[in-house]
């Protein structure tokens, strides 16, 4: 075993003779290297990152009473020292606390003592009991409010709005389609001094000095997602995928050019050529539809519709579509078309990354994404393109339409990318599938319209218009009044207003996160129907948050 060691001048003869007992076992010596006046804070946070990082199994901190030492070490994420006078309270506190870090007081424990409780420590295994592998768990999330406690005195009103958002998460159900829940590494890594850094330009081609590190973590950004989705080049730099998609257009095409897309109204995207957003006023958006029987895409149409129009670029990708789309068949219209392939894959890119969806980058020029929704990351965007498109690409970020890019957002994009590249994020992806499909028939086989019939992906569409003559508004907030957070939607072919709609959009990532398989999937797909069943009985509506709280209790969040 790797035990980190380290004192201050007032422990470090107990140091030494500790190194002396645990001879067996691989040391590493923090220091100091004489009996020198020093500051406890510098040598425990020497140990507390050495066990935080896994270079050391577990760790030894020894100053006058191991107080201070204690207090140092526990301010750092993934280490839980405890000060232990007896090999007794050494063993409980490895047990059943999972410490990983031993503190001694030298005044208050002798030499030989010392050796034996640390030897004690060292050789007890954390117990697997559930109770306290649940206790520990707790000690480590801290309730996900240590991330922000300063706040609760620099800025009580800020930590008042993080505290409720933590409630809201902590209490209910959320099933957004475009959210998830981002693990405490990509908020660490978001909330880093990276923030602190202009860097105008690209890594080892900045505008400003001082870029090397934003760069270093830039360039893992960059080629983990390469990596990840087996991309010829990356551009992590977009603020959004709204931004992703302006990087695309200005790269290739001109204002007025023609751009085919799936209409916002039948599932496709504002930044798709909707007419209140810049896509729709500086280009000439053809839309497409779906097939008004199957409300599935018609690729023979889009094809049709190809040849007519001759766009620049063929656009697919949605925000509201729950079937798989087929990039093959669409790579053939564009290579017939003469046209430029691209995919917006932003709701799809965590089961693309996974397995559970075909990856287009394979054959579009152009995929853009997010890189929250299904990937789980932080509220970003980035463009993967071949190799021939890179440098057109780069220019239209930078300098075409940002300026300093937000180093600790790419930070967390690179955080997630990796956590994508373990065997766990594949089970992941397939169960947020599995999930949606589950909760989908029972709302489905409870008298509820589904549209296209069922989905193939993380979310589905219920026409509650059709279903049970409420709109999507009414519906989505009865839903949230029960704890159940979903939003109105357009429906294909939607009768009803875009501010009222006919329809609701339901998503799976979020609970399948918090660890959540088809039978929870099942529960909330009844509590659903039961709401909507008669939206103005209070007593379901009551019933239905109880539960939904008591389940949110039994998943917590990240």
């Amino acid at each position: 075993m790797r035990i980190a060691i380290a004192s201050d001048h007032g422990g470090y003869e107990t140091k030494e003779a500790l190194k002396k007992a645990l001879a067996g076992e691989e040391i590493l010596d923090f220091g100091p290297d004489g009996a020198a006046p020093c500051d406890y804070p510098d040598y425990a946070q020497k140990v507390a990152l050495a066990v935080a990082g896994g270079e050391a199994d577990a760790g030894v901190l020894v100053c006058r009473t191991g107080i201070g030492m204690s207090m140092a070490a526990n301010r750092f994420q993934n280490v839980r020292a405890a000060l232990c006078a007896s090999e007794e309270a050494a063993e409980v506190a490895r047990r059943h606390n999972g410490a990983n870090v031993l503190c001694i007081g030298a005044d208050v424990t002798g030499a030989e003592e010392a050796a034996a409780i640390a030897k004690r420590f060292i050789a007890t295994a954390e117990d697997a009991d559930e109770r306290h592998a649940r206790r520990r768990a707790k000690l480590e999330r801290a309730g996900r409010l240590s991330d922000a406690s300063g706040l609760a005195k620099d800025d009580p009103e800020v930590f008042a709005a993080i505290k409720a958002q933590t409630l809201q998460e902590d209490t209910e159900i959320n099933l957004i389609a475009s959210e998830n829940t981002s693990s405490r590494a990509c908020r660490e890594a978001a909330g880093s001094v990276l923030m602190n850094k202009y860097a105008e330009g690209y890594p080892g081609k900045r505008w400003y000095s001082g870029c090397l590190p934003v760069d270093a973590a830039e360039e893992l950004a960059r080629k983990r997602a390469c990596e990840l989705f087996g991309a010829e080049h990356a551009n992590v730099q977009p603020h959004c995928g709204s931004a992703a998609n302006m990087a695309v257009y200005f790269a290739t095409i001109k204002p007025g050019d023609t751009i085919l897309s799936m209409s916002l109204d039948q599932g496709g995207h504002l930044s798709h050529g909707s007419p209140v957003n810049f896509s729709g006023k500086i280009y000439n958006i053809v839309p497409y539809t779906v097939d008004r029987e199957t409300e599935t895409l018609d690729y023979d149409e889009i094809e049709r519709l190809a040849m007519e129009v001759r766009p620049k670029i063929l656009l697919s990708g949605a925000s509201a579509y729950p079937r798989a789309i087929d990039f093959k068949r669409i790579r053939e219209i564009c290579d017939k078309a003469g046209c430029i392939m691209m995919v917006d894959m932003a709701h799809i890119a965590g089961l693309v990354a996974g397995g559970a969806h075909e990856s287009p980058v394979p054959y579009a020029d152009f995929t853009t994404t997010t890189t929250h929704k299904t990937l789980g990351g932080p509220r970003g965007g980035m463009v993967l393109c071949k190799e021939k498109w890179a440098k057109a690409l780069d220019s239209a970020v930078f300098p075409g339409m940002q300026g300093g890019p937000l180093e600790n957002i790419i930070a967390a994009k690179a955080v997630v990318f990796r956590e994508w590249m373990s065997p766990a994020k594949k089970d992941y992806a397939q169960q947020i599938v599995k999930n949606c499909k589950a909760m989908c028939k029972v709302v489905q086989d409870r008298g509820y319209r589904i549209v296209s019939g069922g989905t193939d992906n993380h979310l589905f569409l219920v026409d509650v218009k059709k279903s049970k003559g409420i709109t999507g508004k009414e519906a989505a907030a009865a839903l949230d009044a029960a704890g159940i957070v979903v939003n109105k939607n357009t429906i294909p072919y939607d009768t009803e207003s875009p501010f009222k709609t006919s329809g609701i959009r339901v998503g799976t990532a979020s609970i399948t996160t918090r660890g959540m398989k088809e039978a929870e999937a099942e529960t909330i797909g009844g509590w659903i129907a039961d709401v909507l069943d008669d939206i103005s009985d209070e007593a379901v509506r009551e019933r239905v948050r109880a539960g939904a709280k008591a389940l949110a209790t039994r998943f917590p969040v990240p």
